[in-house]
């Protein structure tokens, strides 16, 4: 028997690892995209297209949607960018985002330990500054697979818990409970990404059925846009209206495709 205590610390220390994954892999890539990121937003076309494809771009080397969403209100706040563009680079971010929960659904497990082993040689031993920041990527890369899995294992007793259980069945008739739990712990923690992990964990162990999972999900989507909306107070009108735009488009979305 599993104590409370025993999952709380397994949760919280596989979401510490796997968060510390992104970050570093976010860190390595942004290191390696140097000061282009910057650039690029500042040369910005007018074609949302663009907006879209820089927003992707950016959010996949910093692996954060929430940085890249308040470096797009910073951007509006200084004039470097106009609020079409920066829609554009927002609804981008968006899409940016989910390519980090597409990796850690694939469950790539068995390649963490390797990835870790290797990537912590070539930090550590490489000479060449590229060299340490592909042994960043890679270590990021394997210590993301480590903390999900030891998610995935402390999530694995409530399987049998009746309580537990009961509060996942009434998500799963209710998704809309689930978008509320989602966005909240998203605002607490500040990573979509966490919170999708631990989706896919509860999912991965059957703990929790596929409208449950869409409801968390929507939710921290929801979650997510506090960042920005934050980083927005006391800025210019345009600024603001950016963040709001963000919010308002992921609440949109999950009110759109919550009923299906």
């Amino acid at each position: 028997e599993v104590s409370t205590l025993e999952l709380l610390w397994g949760l919280l220390g596989g979401t510490g690892l796997f968060l510390f994954g992104v970050h570093m892999m976010g860190e390595g890539l942004e290191k390696a995209a140097g000061k282009r990121l910057r650039h690029i937003l500042e040369l910005l076309t007018n074609s949302p297209f663009m907006g879209i494809l820089v927003g992707i771009g950016i959010t996949v080397l910093i692996q954060s949607s929430s940085a890249a969403t308040v470096m797009v209100v910073s951007f509006v706040d200084a004039g470097l960018l106009s609020l079409g563009q920066a829609v554009g680079v927002i609804l981008g971010a968006n899409i940016g985002t989910t390519i980090t929960t597409q990796l850690v659904a694939l469950n790539l497990t068995e390649l963490a330990l390797p990835a870790i082993g290797i990537g912590f040689l070539l930090f550590f031993l490489a000479r060449q500054p590229r060299e340490k920041t592909l042994g960043e990527v890679i270590l990021g890369f394997g210590l993301i697979f480590l903390g999900m899995n030891i998610m995935s294992a402390s999530v694995e007793p409530l399987r049998d818990n009746p309580f537990f259980y009961t509060l996942m069945g009434t998500m799963g008739a209710h998704p809309i409970l689930g978008v509320i739990i989602g966005a909240t712990v998203t605002g607490i923690i500040q990573a979509s990404s966490a919170t999708i992990g631990m989706t896919i964990a509860l999912a991965g162990q059957g703990i929790i059925d596929l409208p449950a999972a869409m409801g968390l999900v929507f939710g921290s989507n929801i979650g997510t846009t506090v960042t920005a909306l934050l980083a927005s107070v006391g800025t210019s009108l345009n600024a603001r209206r950016a963040a709001l735009i963000h919010f308002l488009f992921n609440t949109l979305g999950a009110v759109i495709f919550l009923p299906f």
